[in-house]
């Protein structure tokens, strides 16, 4: 027997739909002005171009940048733009970098996949790591 929607079901449904038509909206609308700041950043010099910072990491970090993102972040109590890099190095692990985007300096570092030895041998000075 084919159940029939109340009024009320219809309503409910339509609020539901409204809610998640609001929440989409919003998402995007953030996910805009967040473009926007950081398009700015770089405009004013705040940030270094993303060229400059993999072509940075690559040299460090020998392998396969998987993933990049750009953002605010608050690093011993300053807030600064930062760059979030993950690469797939030769062999399989992967290392998630922090990288101050103002001046390219790595500030965290975190790997996943590497022996203890290979770790310490392939830590760059002054990287950070542990912050």
């Amino acid at each position: 027997m084919p159940s029939r929607l109340t009024n009320h079901h219809w309503h409910a449904l339509l609020l539901l739909l409204i809610a998640a038509l609001l929440a989409c909206g919003s998402g995007a609308s953030s996910a805009s002005d967040d473009h926007e700041r950081a398009r700015q950043a770089l405009e004013a010099g705040a940030v270094l171009p993303l060229r400059t910072i993999l072509e940075r990491v690559e040299r460090e970090y020998p392998g396969q940048v998987i993933d990049v993102e750009l953002e605010r972040g608050q690093e011993k109590n300053l807030e600064l733009w930062i760059y979030k890099v993950k690469v797939l190095r030769p062999g399989g692990s992967l290392v998630k970098l922090k990288v101050d985007a103002r001046d390219g300096t790595i500030i965290g570092r975190k790997a996943k996949g590497e022996l203890d030895g290979e770790r310490a041998r392939q830590k760059p000075r002054g990287s950070g790591e542990g912050r």
